[in-house]
């Protein structure tokens, strides 16, 4: 019995020395592991809330975007800014819900009360005629859904001012153009005709229906240097675009091509286009 010991303290002697021996091997081994292992690092709240993509709630980015590259920016309108109002104003906010499947075609749309929204290169050509730059102020004729009054407050630093003259469109208009974070636009339910004295003069004025002759109340609220942009022309026929530019107190007008749009009304040009 005391050999049997003897000798299994031996082989336990010569595995316990073998175990020593192999200590620095295992070491390394486990320090090779444990560094080629990446770790994850770990994250605070805020890395993880600014490294999460939500996913879009427009589902009309894709068609707004294709829009503007096919029938505004191919169609030679080049103003940065201008394009880029186009690609963030949501058109289908401003079209009746039953017509948001037709926002994206480049077609004016009913938007009732004999009124429509215009289609979107003219609404972009208009905005790049102004040649608006920060600061200045900008009166529109005829809000409609607010489309146009929107796309000028996109392109950041402009004071915008918006008549219409159907209190129904005016107060839906407002109230859209509210609700979709465009608060600083001032509109008024009234007849553009006469312009907004109150806030006159004005930068730039642009006219989205199409009266018969120059209002020339208009002309007189523009600054040294103003542009007006509008239709002109007989109701329900082809009218023609108009630039005009107030220089040095002498009115220029150009004459930029054929369009069609709805008749500007009004008590004047109601009587004036009356048999």
């Amino acid at each position: 019995m005391v050999i049997s010991f003897v000798r299994l303290n031996r082989w336990g002697y010569q595995i316990g020395l073998l175990f020593i021996f192999l200590i620095p091997f295992i070491a390394v081994a486990c320090s090779q592991q444990l560094t080629e292992t990446p770790v994850e690092p770990v994250r605070s709240t805020k890395d993880a809330e600014e490294n999460i993509t939500l996913p879009t709630q427009d589902p009309f980015l894709q068609e707004r975007q294709e829009m503007v590259a096919d029938t505004i920016e191919a169609r030679g309108i080049s103003d940065p800014d201008v394009l880029r109002a186009m690609r963030t104003v949501p058109r289908h906010e401003f079209v009746p819900e039953d017509s948001q499947n037709l926002s994206y075609i480049d077609s004016p749309l009913p938007i009732g009360y004999g009124q429509t929204i215009s289609q979107p290169y003219i609404v972009a050509w208009m905005t790049e005629l102004l040649a608006l730059e920060r600061g200045e102020k900008v009166l529109e004729i005829g809000t409609g859904s607010g489309y146009q009054a929107a796309v000028l407050a996109e392109l950041g630093g402009i004071e915008v001012y918006t008549i219409e003259i159907v209190p129904e469109l005016a107060e839906s208009a407002a109230s859209r153009l509210s609700r979709l974070g465009y608060e600083g636009v001032v509109s008024q339910s009234g007849d553009g005709y006469f312009g907004w004295t109150d806030y006159a003069p004005f930068n730039a004025i642009i006219v989205t229906a199409a009266p018969d002759h120059l209002p020339p109340f208009l002309v007189e609220q523009l600054t040294d240097d103003g542009r007006l942009v509008i239709p002109i022309g007989p109701p329900g026929s082809i009218q023609t675009m108009w630039k005009f530019v107030l220089e040095g107190g002498e009115l220029k007008g150009y004459n930029l091509g054929a369009v069609r749009f709805v008749p500007f009304t009004g008590e004047i040009q109601d009587r004036s286009s009356g048999p």
